[in-house]
């Protein structure tokens, strides 16, 4: 077991762990730690625990100092250039008719290096870009590619629902979300409805997943039987959000009728007390009726069918030239004339 502190350095961004070493900050505070980018300025989100090995990655960094007063205005300064090199990244890109959509720019806390994110469909050759802004800027110069998903985290935004997008609230890592998840939960497949504003399926499609899974799994299908207090009948509908699911129902005056169940009265039926299926009389053949005379003469004749004489097996040369002669043999025989007897 190893003691660590959990630090984040962006809004909803992910936790890495530090080493507290002798300073053991407090959640809330800010702390000025080592990264692999350099000088760092982040705020602690979990305070010190303990935790397996296995969930670190070594070698695991300790944390400089807490932030001072001097630290957080230097980091403020940071911000405020931000928007400068960014306006500078843009004319830049124009410039040089670069196909590429500048996102966010990020000053580090020590100022030796800037990050411009962008997104493009493809990849783009960005070489005379970073020239010129080096040029300008008399810095390192680092450009990162992204996704869209990235994107829209970092410029956020209003979800369908109307509260902020979950990634740019509080997701600090991207779950898998898959269209099985939306069939599960009766959703309509239309993608304007089940896209988010990243243009991929909503993260909150896998916030119910599990619920969904636990409870299709104690129910038959839509269209399978099953049994309830009332007698057997046909599951129509499954409510998973209200645990209840419609089932119509055979009634004693030989009808149906459409009943809301609990989920827990619900059960699987026995085979042995479904009815048995009745079983199909066979249809009978209609006879051949005698057509009227009229449309006999309409009809065209059928066609013959022509058949072909088998050709001969394949031989080789000997017994080809053996079957003729045999052939010619028995035509000398009977082409000769009859020789009157002495």
């Amino acid at each position: 077991m190893t003691t660590v502190i959990g630090v984040r350095f962006k809004k909803a961004g992910k936790v890495y762990y530090f080493d507290p070493s002798d300073v053991w900050p407090n959640p809330g505070d800010s702390v000025i730690v080592e990264t692999s980018r350099g000088i760092e300025l982040g705020e602690v989100i979990t305070g010190a625990r303990e935790i397996d090995g296995d969930r670190i990655v070594a070698p695991l960094k300790k944390v400089l100092r807490l932030a001072s007063r001097e630290d957080v205005e230097r980091f403020a300064v940071n911000q405020a250039q931000e928007a400068d090199a960014f306006a500078i990244c843009q004319e830049r890109i124009a410039k040089h008719g670069l196909e590429m959509k500048l996102i966010d720019v990020e000053y580090t806390f020590d100022g030796s290096k800037i990050v411009f994110y962008f997104t493009a469909d493809g990849r783009v050759d960005f070489r005379e870009l970073v020239k010129d802004l080096a040029a300008t800027f008399k810095m390192r110069i680092e450009l990162r590619q992204i996704g869209v998903r990235d994107e829209a985290k970092m410029l956020g935004g209003l979800g369908p629902c109307g509260r902020p997008i979950c990634c740019g609230a509080f997701l600090s890592d991207f779950q898998p979300v898959s269209i099985k998840m939306a069939k599960e939960q009766n959703l309509s497949l239309n993608p304007t409805k089940i896209s988010g504003q990243c243009g991929r399926l909503m993260c909150c499609l896998s916030y119910e997943k599990d619920i969904y899974e636990e409870t299709l799994k104690k129910l038959p299908r839509v269209g399978k039987p099953c049994m309830t207090p009332d007698g057997g009948g046909v599951i129509t509908d499954i409510n998973v959000i209200r645990q209840k699911v419609r089932v119509r129902v055979h009634s004693s005056d030989d009808s149906y009728e459409i009943r809301e169940y609990p989920v827990d009265e619900i059960t699987r039926p026995d085979p042995n007390q479904l009815p048995a299926r009745p079983q199909e009389k066979p249809r009978p053949v209609p006879e051949e009726q005698e057509k009227p005379a009229e449309e006999a003469k309409d009809e065209k004749p059928r066609k013959k069918r022509l058949t072909f004489a088998r050709g001969s097996k394949q031989v080789n040369t000997d017994q080809y030239f053996e079957n003729l002669k045999a052939k010619r043999g028995e035509s000398d025989q009977g082409d000769a004339a009859p020789q009157d007897p002495q």
